[in-house]
């Protein structure tokens, strides 16, 4: 989980790095056309699944959000520090709760409602609105996270319809597909250094998300829910000593509220699944 962790900072550090010297959607475009390298081994998989029409819808709709998402993403890269882009980042899976009780029925709990609250009090620290100028780029990472966790509440409705593998492989399909467009309404020359370093992130991206599964299947929640927060203090430091982005107490403060909120509720949710494992029906 550490390097998973380590994977995605990266991604975030080389984003980052590249700043504004090609536009968002073109970078982003480039990182997952690159990356379709590591999804190859999956396309024969996909072309013999058999899935009816609602999954291709599904698998439709996802892509489509999730290209939005990556494109604000990226584009907020360049707009706002590393260590807010990290501690905001965190509201997604604060944001899957809420979808989840509203659009597949989960129950919403007192504590699970009262994590929620927290986060939504860090992200009020972090953002200060009133307090200190915003910019697009706070908007769009808002709206990014949102959009990422629609993309994860559709991948959960598909969990049951199409295998892990294939899931993954359409998203990075419909995603370069998506972005093609987009790309190439503000395309630019590209250098190879800028590929070389595009395929780095693509990497990254890549490495991570294999990394993380791993994580998953070998440790439980516990485990890897706490140290995936340590994305936020190597966020902070990396930014403070390669970019020179002074280290915001109130980003950090609100970024450890939201931090604890979804580990909480990572916690939580593993206690009742062990909880109701132990129930023997009669």
């Amino acid at each position: 989980m550490i390097l998973s962790g380590l994977c995605f900072v990266g991604l975030t550090a080389g984003v980052k790095h590249m700043g504004a010297d090609l536009p968002a959607a073109q970078t982003a475009f480039l990182r997952y056309l690159l990356g379709l390298v590591y999804v190859l081994p999956v396309i024969g998989r996909i072309r013999h699944e058999t899935l009816d029409a609602a999954t291709w819808r599904a698998f439709g709709f996802r892509g489509m959000v999730h290209t939005f998402a990556v494109m604000l993403w990226f584009f907020s890269m360049t707009r706002i520090p590393l260590a807010e882009v990290s501690a905001m980042g965190y509201l997604s899976p604060i944001y899957v709760s809420i979808g989840a009780a509203l659009f597949l029925g989960e129950r919403l709990r007192l504590r699970r409602i009262l994590a929620i609250v927290a986060a939504i009090v860090g992200a009020l620290i972090i953002l200060r609105p009133g307090l200190r100028a915003l910019n697009d780029g706070h908007f769009a990472m808002l709206l990014s996270t949102a959009l990422m966790a629609m993309s994860y509440l559709t991948a959960k409705t598909l969990s049951g319809r199409a295998s892990p593998t294939v899931i993954v492989g359409m998203l990075s399909l419909t995603v370069t597909v998506g972005l093609a467009p987009f790309a190439w309404a503000v395309w630019q020359p590209v250098t190879t250094t800028q590929l070389g370093w595009l395929f780095l992130l693509a990497t990254c991206a890549t490495g991570g998300h294999y990394l993380m599964t791993f994580a998953f299947a070998a440790a439980p929640i516990t485990v890897t829910q706490p140290v995936n927060a340590l994305q936020l203090v190597w966020s902070v430091s990396l930014g403070a000593l390669f970019f020179g982005e002074p280290v915001d107490l109130w980003v950090v403060l609100g970024g450890v509220l939201i931090v604890s909120a979804v580990i909480f509720i990572a916690l939580r949710e593993s206690q009742l699944k062990r909880a109701s494992a132990k129930v023997i029906p009669t």
